[in-house]
Parts: structure tokens; sequence; C-alpha cells
């Protein structure tokens, strides 16, 4: 069956960097999109980037914006998320997802989720 695992949490010093990897099995990022959520205490599940497999294009939420990089190595089925200069508003349970659009509704498969602690 789809699995999706997810890996590379953990805490990070404020101003830190960190790469999330997503390994998908019984299923292809060749041609689909794949995408990072994130949900901290008390919050909604948001998107925090997602990019179409095919074509690259790349979408980020607003606070993410110039600070991360979602990335797909498809002959590997795995999507990345590079995030620099951490702050401690990222801490959260970050979530990778694949689906036909980028919105929570759109995803068909989720992963367990990992634990990204910023401290500050």
């Amino acid at each position: 069956d789809v699995q999706l695992q997810a890996s590379g949490g953990g805490l990070v010093q404020a101003g830190g960097s960190l790469r999330l990897s997503c390994a998908a099995s019984g299923l292809t990022f060749d041609d689909t999109v794949a995408a990072w959520f994130r949900q901290a205490p008390g919050k909604e599940r948001d998107l925090v980037a997602c990019i179409d497999t095919g074509t690259r294009n790349t979408r980020y939420e607003d606070s993410v914006k110039g600070r991360v990089t979602i990335s797909s190595d498809n002959a590997k089925n795995t999507v990345y998320l590079q995030m620099n200069n951490a702050k401690p508003g990222d801490t959260a349970v970050y979530y990778c997802a694949v689906g036909e659009y980028c919105g929570r509704e759109d995803m068909d498969y989720w992963g367990k989720g990992t634990l990204v602690t910023v401290s500050s």
C-alpha cells in the first residue's frame, strides 16, 4: 500500500538549518503534487510548501518565503524541505503529503509527521 515516511525532524537552534525528507513507497513522484504541511499546538494544519513534480512549479506559505525550498528527486520518490534561518514560529509537526493540488482537501496520502522544534 502507499506509505509516506518523513524524517529529518528534531531540535534546531534559531537561525539554524534543517532538511526534511519524505520517501514514498507504493506510488511515484513523477507527475504529481507533493507538499509539506505543518501543525503547531492550537493551530490548524497549514501548507508550508508544495511542488508539482512534473513542472517543478512551487508554492510557499508567506512566512517561509525566502527561507524554505521544496524539491523532489523523482527517481528516488522523495520530496525534501530545506529550511534556513529557522525561527521559533516554525516549531510544529511537519507532514508530507501527495495529491492533486496544494490544499489539505486535495491530498490523497499523508505521512505520519516529524516534529521540528526551534529553540530560542
